[in-house]
């Protein structure tokens, strides 16, 4: 993206924020001393005809580029391509194509839904009281983060060694995002194609991560990007993912409502009226599918055409949610 471009991207983007009330920062426009990537949108660069060579035309002097993978872009017309671009990272340089092309997906529905508690012991537990694992990417690569650390902080500044020792630290915190990247997409993926409806806690990660005790556990588990590939994924398969505030979610009773106060470390729901649950399967199952299921105009009636959940969690799934599914969408 050229220079101008940029800079009047990010001067109406600071206005935005600015007339929307955002609250927090509002993205005051910065200079950029080193930027990773540069941008061409249809000119500027030409592929050669065997598609395995890319040379840029104008007048930044990087010439021709031999491009390595496994992509084929012998698949795509020429004008499909949109916009070129070139990003450096810790292992090398990538040039990416934005190519505009159709994407056929046979959607069907499963007659599902879900509700999803994301936390640090268990990374997310469903409405089904399944857990799914805390994979902890950045808390198993720790101590070969501290070594190189230490290897970067040995080496003379300025010198070779150094820049050495700086690269091979980069790539293991590249290795580590890319792990937490992967794993988010295919568990959001998975939760995607097995449900119709699809319910998350809306939760407010910048404040949670001021608590200096769980801050780098909350930052490991990465939740926002998660839910970004669910509602991205989501719009994808014409699935619905409905975000929920997460006001009381965990107080209130899921059998007779009631609120019942507990800290963060009592995992355990026990109400008066004798409902004994697991502190996240009672928030994740139904607390956090009810509210996203009345958020959405479902009724919780015995009626064709809605979905209820009943006081032991399980979904009522009616015939035509299908039908249903889509004029929500819409």
């Amino acid at each position: 993206m050229p220079a101008t471009e940029r800079a009047s991207f990010s001067i109406k983007r600071f206005y935005d924020n600015c007339k929307s009330g955002k609250p927090g920062k509002k993205g005051y426009p910065r200079f950029q001393k080193n930027n990773r990537s540069v941008e061409y949108k249809t000119t500027g660069w030409k592929l050669s005809k065997d598609r395995k060579h890319i040379e840029f035309t104008d007048k930044n002097a990087i010439g021709a580029l031999k491009l390595v993978g496994n992509h084929d872009l012998h698949y795509y017309q020429i004008n499909q391509i949109k916009r070129v671009r070139i990003i450096r990272r810790s292992d090398g340089y990538y040039v990416q194509f934005a190519i505009e092309a159709s994407r056929n997906i046979d959607i069907k529905p499963t007659g599902k839904t879900i509700g999803l508690d994301v936390g640090l012991s268990a990374f997310y537990t469903d409405s089904q009281g399944k857990k799914v694992e805390n994979p902890r990417h950045l808390r198993s690569s720790e101590k070969a983060l501290k070594r190189l650390q230490r290897r970067v902080s040995r080496k003379k500044k300025g010198s070779g060694n150094r820049k050495k020792a700086i690269n091979r630290l980069g790539r293991k915190h590249l290795k580590v995002s890319r792990q937490r990247k992967d794993f988010a997409v295919k568990t959001a993926l998975c939760a995607i194609k097995s449900n119709d409806f699809v319910a998350f806690e809306k939760l407010q990660v910048k404040n949670m991560v001021k608590n200096h005790h769980l801050a780098k556990s909350i930052s490991d588990a990465a939740w926002s990007q998660f839910t970004e590939w669910l509602e991205y994924l989501g719009k994808v398969y014409g699935r619905i993912v409905v975000a929920v505030p997460p006001q009381y979610t965990s107080q209130d009773c899921s059998n007779c409502g009631q609120k019942v106060k507990k800290s963060l470390s009592v995992r355990t729901h026990v109400c008066r009226c004798g409902c004994v649950l697991d502190r996240d399967y009672n928030l994740a199952a139904i607390n956090i599918l009810d509210k996203a299921l009345k958020q959405t105009g479902y009724q919780l009636s015995n009626t064709v055409g809605h979905t209820g959940i009943n006081a032991s969690g399980e979904t009522i799934l009616y015939a035509d949610l299908a039908t249903s599914l889509s004029k929500i969408a819409r």
